[in-house]
């Protein structure tokens, strides 16, 4: 419970506040909001705004939208496409080192494509005291 970080200077760190609200400019169309004045980004290639966006479910006339009359949901969604925008590695660091990793771990994520990918098995916990337990897509066993 004490300590201390250092974070790297090549350390890009990523994430999304659970209450984002005062992050986006309620005045901003959707795709003003993402672009800022640009058609395309790069993250290891170059990226078509609009065409990122419709990856985040914005597509056609809904990137038009003002940003005030979004959906909670889909301020999240926009959140989240700003933050990936930005690039981020540590996750990817961590998913190497999880990779590398001989011994057991238990990771709880709600990420279902991350957990295919890192785990041998998974306990889904499905509600109501129900857990479904399955092989993971790593193909090792116990």
């Amino acid at each position: 419970d004490a300590g201390e970080v250092t974070i790297g200077k090549t350390v890009k760190i990523a994430h999304v506040a659970q209450i984002c609200s005062d992050q986006l400019d309620n005045n901003n169309s959707v795709y003003k909001e993402i672009s800022e004045g640009m058609d395309y980004f790069e993250i290891n290639r170059k990226v078509n705004m609009r065409g990122y966006l419709a990856t985040f479910n914005f597509k056609g006339s809904s990137q038009n939208k003002f940003v005030s009359s979004l959906s909670g949901g889909e301020r999240n969604c926009l959140q989240l496409a700003k933050m990936l925008k930005r690039g981020s590695n540590v996750l990817r660091s961590l998913e190497e080192a999880l990779g590398d990793y001989l011994g057991s771990a238990v990771i709880i994520s709600h990420d279902r494509w991350f957990l295919d990918r890192m785990c041998t098995h998974i306990m889904a916990f499905e509600g109501e005291g129900y857990v479904h337990f399955h092989d993971g897509n790593r193909g090792n066993t116990l």
